[in-house]
């Protein structure tokens, strides 16, 4: 029977199960954390956040992918809730539907009062929010400082303001079955592009084929599209701002994912962010990229544990560069001008990124998103499994949606229309020529970027 993963996979049981040991890690990280003298800085005075009579909080953020992220993210709700009175309700939203939700609600200047959006978000509606900068600054200070991610999402480009508190990134390395890159005579996947084609090539060739998202999924298809431009040197607008996708460096990337495309199982082109998990699972698929949630529910089904013993994690290969490529979808929350508690609202944003709250939803979320803030380098799920220490350092990718540009309205804008992505799957599918796709995606992107 094939194992179906989804958002639901995995459940409060299947975490009991597969983080026996993270309990017992917790004191220690505890202890860590006031070792490292990042929790409580004594020269660290909260902003002054009174919160006004009567709050209530309406609260948007994409629906998780791990269980417990919810279950966590409630409970820690319900613990504002019984030391402030303000009560909050939280509603899940697919991934597909957060940015359209995010968009009427900035427009109507109706809804909720926060939205817990993705990546550059905040950017693409920074006119209608409030500033975060006092509540960034604090946090920042107690708790060892943004990671370069953080910073870069959080920040409102060429400005020290904040428009955003970033809560996590979800890195997507790649997924594989150890015995099918071994039997093919590597041990472990290369990390350049001639390698890595070799390797795909071998594993077609032997049943077990890879396969990454070229369709328009939020993360996994924007994630493959931007490492393939990325890797080879490529960038769809340069440090100024200006259009410079159409360059030798974007063909070449094309005309190499045209032949890499030859590899993949059929059908990539129209995925979302589930299917290749449905495909790994029931072993179609040897070789792909994901965040963690797939190792975790392959581990918690006896059905699949063996495909989970077999699994390994690695970066994205290098390429051209001297790093690889990646970044990661990240939680970049945000506060609407439109809300009457606009104190409340940050300080309900405070009180979820503090140590108390904040690391126990990242334990229960097994890696699923990393911290955006240096002293959580000390928590508990970063010290067990190694399959799960690779994605601790997610939000220190100096990569982001629009680099090299500045994260303005227009890059997050491009993103969202899948301007990348659609040039990559027109290349792949040959409905277009390396160079037909660049100059369509040229054409979109300076219709956007107004260049």
């Amino acid at each position: 029977m094939t194992n179906i993963i989804t958002r639901r996979s995995i459940t409060r049981r299947g975490v009991l199960a597969a983080g026996a040991g993270l309990a017992a890690m917790s004191a220690g990280a505890h202890k860590a954390f006031a070792q490292a003298g990042r929790v409580q800085a004594a020269n660290v005075t909260p902003p002054n956040l009174p919160i006004e009579s009567g709050a209530t909080l309406r609260m948007l953020r994409p629906v998780r992918f791990v269980q417990p992220d919810e279950d966590v993210f409630r409970a820690n709700a319900a613990k504002f809730t019984a030391k402030t009175g303000v009560q909050v309700r939280v509603d899940f939203v697919g991934w597909e539907d957060i940015n359209q939700q995010t968009a009427v609600t900035a427009n109507t200047g109706a809804g909720p009062d926060l939205i817990m959006g993705f990546s550059d978000a905040p950017h693409i509606f920074g006119s209608k929010l409030i500033d975060l900068t006092d509540v960034a600054e604090y946090v920042g200070k107690r708790y060892g400082g943004w990671l370069a991610m953080a910073e870069k999402y959080g920040k409102k480009s060429g400005s020290n303001d904040w428009l955003g508190l970033p809560f996590g990134a979800s890195g997507g390395p790649l997924v594989f079955r150890k015995s099918a890159v071994n039997a093919a005579g590597f041990q472990t996947v290369p990390d350049d592009h001639a390698g890595f084609l070799d390797l795909c090539k071998k594993l077609k060739a032997a049943g077990k084929p890879s396969g990454f998202a070229l369709g328009n999924a939020v993360g996994d298809g924007n994630s493959f599209c931007n490492w393939l431009i990325w890797s080879f040197g490529g960038y769809l607008v340069d440090e100024g701002g200006k259009v410079a996708i159409n360059s030798k460096e974007t063909i070449d990337a094309l005309n190499y994912l045209k032949e890499l495309y030859q590899t993949f199982i059929p059908g990539t082109t129209a995925w979302n962010d589930i299917s290749n998990n449905r495909a790994y699972a029931s072993q179609e698929l040897w070789l792909t990229a994901n965040g963690v949630s797939l190792y975790f529910a392959l581990k918690n089904d006896p059905a699949t544990a063996a495909i989970a013993e077999d699994t390994q994690h690695q970066l994205m290969p290098k390429g051209r560069l001297n790093l690889s490529a990646m970044t990661g979808l990240t939680l970049n929350a945000m506060v609407f001008k439109h809300s009457k508690f606009p104190n409340a609202s940050k300080a309900f944003l405070q009180f979820m990124l503090e140590h108390e709250q904040h690391e126990p939803w990242l334990n229960a979320n097994l890696g699923y998103w990393a911290h955006p803030l240096a002293a959580y380098d000390a928590a508990a799920v970063w010290q067990g499994d190694p399959r799960v220490s690779i994605f601790r350092d997610t939000m220190r990718s100096p990569f982001w949606n629009g680099y090299k540009g500045p994260i303005t309205e227009a890059s997050g804008q491009a993103n969202a229309e899948y301007v990348t992505v659609q040039m990559c799957a027109a290349v792949a599918s040959g409905q277009s020529t390396a160079q037909e796709a660049v100059q369509e995606a040229e054409r979109r992107a300076r219709r956007i970027f107004r260049s």
